[in-house]
């Protein structure tokens, strides 16, 4: 009985690990930045939080293109609480990292939700 359930648990890490693994580190490096400029572009924590794709590994469904051109990512923000607290996003962001996730190139949009 012991025997399947470990075999079992060392399935669901392998899967696990696998899936994590998926993610090449430049993306998840260009949606931490493109989260810290958004944060800061909007005036730090204490006003602005970014939507929960922003917090998932390389930016989960917030990444809208990975090309030769780099990361793009379009995601809502608001004030603190804003998505747990189901209030409307008050910024939108739309913003591209370049290819290494090391440098914005470009801050496309900045503004009231499109």
């Amino acid at each position: 009985m012991l025997k399947p359930l470990l075999t079992a648990g060392l399935l669901l890490v392998a899967t696990a690990s696998s899936a994590l693994a998926q993610v090449p580190a430049s993306q998840v490096r260009a949606a931490n930045l493109a989260r810290m400029e958004a944060e800061r572009l909007n005036g730090g924590l204490s006003n602005y939080f970014t939507a929960s794709c922003m917090h998932r590994s390389g930016g989960g469904d917030c990444l809208v293109e990975d090309s030769a051109n780099g990361y793009l990512f379009n995601f809502l923000g608001g004030a603190p609480g804003w998505e747990v607290n189901q209030k409307p996003a008050t910024v939108q962001t739309k913003i591209l990292i370049d290819p290494e996730g090391n440098r914005v190139k470009q801050v496309i949009y900045n503004g009231a939700p499109q």
